[in-house]
């Protein structure tokens, strides 16, 4: 079982989009695929249309005083096997502060889980309990990054912490590359951004995937209807673009 997170401490950079459009890919390649929603904004519960009242939650897996396995709340819907998150799971830092063990709650769960290939973790844009919870626990690291200078900000931050968590708690987690979002190569600025964001992998010890991701309405329309890209309209460019990145992913744990 691999278990990739999808990872930017910036809003706004595509992480829900990236991670809901790879689960759905996978699923659809036959790859037996769990989302885990670990952004307490729970954008990718909505997209997957998972309950979360009346629900197990990842609140209920990490944080409650009687906690559940990842098993007793995973939601089958239509568009794939989904852990929902929990609005309570703002709740971490302040649960967990103090506790010795807080750090390897994700892991634990995630010992106990078995049937799946790929697991894929949605995080929130921030550097807080559940982030560092999912990073002890994971195999790799995906960054997606806009192509804008916005979209630079906080990657070296991101890094740092990346690798303070390899260094004390997970040797084996590694930055599996930065996957370029909202991708025009007509334009200047998105030329000059792939060129820095080169150079800013080098420095972080990965790679920019050769596949990029183009924007269109079709990934917006998608999110307005609660509906995974690929099922939305799997011939739009994005998803297009973003099938194509699944082949690249799937040829770089292979190796």
């Amino acid at each position: 079982m691999k278990t990739i997170i999808v990872a930017n401490q910036k809003g706004g950079i595509g992480k829900t989009t990236t991670a809901t459009a790879v689960a759905s890919i996978l699923n659809a390649k036959r790859y037996k695929t769990l989302l885990i929603d670990a952004d307490q904004q729970g954008n990718s519960s909505d997209t997957y249309r998972a309950a979360i009242e009346g629900s197990a939650t990842l609140f209920d897996v990490l944080l409650d005083e009687e906690r559940i396995s990842l098993e007793e709340a995973i939601q089958h819907t239509e568009s794939g096997d989904i852990v929902a998150s929990d609005p309570l799971l703002r709740k971490a830092d302040e649960i967990l502060n103090g506790d010795p063990e807080g750090l390897y709650r994700f892991q634990d769960a995630l010992d106990q889980l078995k049937g799946y290939d790929f697991v894929i973790v949605d995080t929130a844009p921030s550097l807080n309990s559940i982030l560092y919870n999912c990073l002890v626990a994971a195999d790799d690291v995906l960054i997606p990054v806009t192509a804008d200078r916005y979209g630079l900000q906080g990657l070296s931050q991101l890094n740092d912490t990346i690798n303070a968590i390899k260094r004390r708690q997970n040797r084996n987690l590694k930055i599996i590359g930065l996957l370029l979002i909202k991708y025009n190569k007509r334009t200047l600025l998105s030329r000059e951004v792939k060129g820095s964001l080169e150079e800013i992998a080098k420095s972080m010890n990965t790679k920019v995937f050769e596949t990029t991701i183009r924007e269109s309405t079709k990934a917006r329309e998608a999110q307005a209807v609660r509906e995974t890209l690929i099922h939305y309209d799997a011939k739009s460019t994005t998803a297009q673009d973003y099938s194509r990145f699944v082949d690249e992913l799937l040829k770089e744990e292979e190796l």
